[in-house]
């Protein structure tokens, strides 16, 4: 599910905080995303697909609802991340869970309605994993990798190949047997 309310809706917060959206039991918030009112909304799956819309497909609520589809899932599928796609040149970088990965500009995904299937954002096999990461990134960005046993790799978006979107991907990181990559993070280069 996905929603869009208004930030003078988020004015008066109280020390015990308050309601940003109501869940269903057993779901869980993925991201949180500030937007324009004219962006494109971009969500993967573990599963491999995605779907990319006009922010304008989904109206304003108020901080109770539970919003509305974004996606229609698979059986055994879950949402793994959210972007707002701000930059027609933008680029989205996809991680799976046994360390392989792959860059794919925005454009390559056709702007669908909300609420559909998706297309694939990535093949995912035995060999790659599902999908444990999406982050918009650009050629000046690093990305920090994080696997369960505690390893971290950082590492240049410029140096992962950009390919097409039914690729598996290339292998990012290696690491030991029974190890997998747990979280994905974008660094910002500093300015100087």
């Amino acid at each position: 599910r996905v929603k869009k309310t208004s930030l003078p809706a988020f004015a008066n917060v109280r020390k015990n905080g308050i309601i940003s959206i109501s869940l269903s039991k057993g779901d869980s918030l993925i991201a949180a995303k500030l937007t324009s009112g004219k962006n494109e909304v971009f969500i993967a799956t573990k599963d491999g697909k995605a779907v990319r819309f006009a922010e304008k497909d989904i109206r304003d609520m108020g901080r109770g609802a539970q919003g509305v589809r974004g996606i229609n899932l698979g059986k055994n599928d879950s949402v793994i991340g959210m972007e707002v796609v701000k930059d027609k040149k933008a680029t989205l970088l996809t991680v799976t869970e046994h360390g392989f990965s792959k860059r794919t500009e925005a454009q390559e995904y056709r702007l669908q309605s909300r609420g559909g299937k998706g297309i694939i954002n990535i093949k995912v096999t035995e060999k790659n994993g599902p999908v444990v990461g999406l982050n918009l990134v650009s050629d000046k960005d690093e990305v920090m990798i994080i696997t369960e046993k505690g390893m971290i790799v950082r590492c240049s978006v410029k140096d992962v190949r950009s390919t097409g979107r039914s690729s598996q991907g290339v292998r990012m990181i290696k690491f030991e047997k029974g190890d997998k990559v747990a979280s994905v993070a974008r660094v910002a280069k500093d300015e100087d």
